[in-house]
């Protein structure tokens, strides 16, 4: 995996871990509720449910790809397909502000398994990360070696994220209640991934 094929990676885990989705409203709201230092909990609990998602994407991916190269080639432009369907997902998403009601107070240990299970609650992030990875694999390095840095570059960047939602939740939720807003943002945020996708028909992991 070359540095250029790494950057591409990078730049789309960082649009789509920036995307409003389940995880992210659970970590606002669970800020707005219990406060930026109290949601680490939570964002912890995510975190893990993401770890295992992606290990488990990871187990028996590289001997499936090493014995098909086609089947490699048919992840690839899955996920090139998947990244489309996000941008139409996005654009055609309705508008409102989710309807979130503050918690009472929580054990940090409640705060972590309530994050946990609403991570594992979307199992399409194993099919997710095993249409993304052979992307950006190059088949002739070490497999391992390239796994771990792609999973250690998707913990750094939603991790991030996690904490920028943490600690302006409240602001993102105030200035994303026009309607006009949401939508605009869901519309750039739709053509940033079905340019991506176009981009990636003429990389080479």
């Amino acid at each position: 995996m070359s540095l250029h094929v790494w950057w591409i990676y990078v730049t789309a885990v960082f649009l789509i871990s920036a995307t409003p989705g389940p995880n992210m409203l659970h970590v606002m709201t669970q800020s707005i509720a219990h406060g930026p230092r109290r949601a680490l909990a939570t964002m912890a609990g995510l975190m893990s449910a993401v770890l295992l998602c992606l290990v488990a994407s990871a187990l028996g991916l590289g001997a499936v790809l090493k014995a098909s190269p086609r089947l490699f080639d048919l992840l690839r432009y899955a996920g090139v397909a998947y990244l489309v369907w996000l941008g139409i997902k996005a654009w055609r998403a309705p508008v409102g502000v989710p309807d979130g009601t503050p918690a009472r107070s929580r054990s940090d240990g409640a705060l972590y398994a309530t994050g946990l299970l609403t991570g594992l609650s979307n199992p399409k992030l194993i099919v997710f990360a095993a249409a993304l990875f052979p992307q950006f694999i190059d088949m002739t390095r070490p497999f391992w070696t390239q796994l771990a840095i792609l999973i250690a570059s998707f913990v750094a960047i939603e991790s991030f994220w996690y904490a920028m939602y943490a600690l302006g939740g409240a602001h993102l939720a105030r200035w994303l209640a026009p309607a006009n807003r949401q939508r605009l943002f869901n519309r750039g945020t739709a053509l940033l991934f079905i340019g991506f996708g176009g981009a990636l028909l003429g990389a080479r992991a």
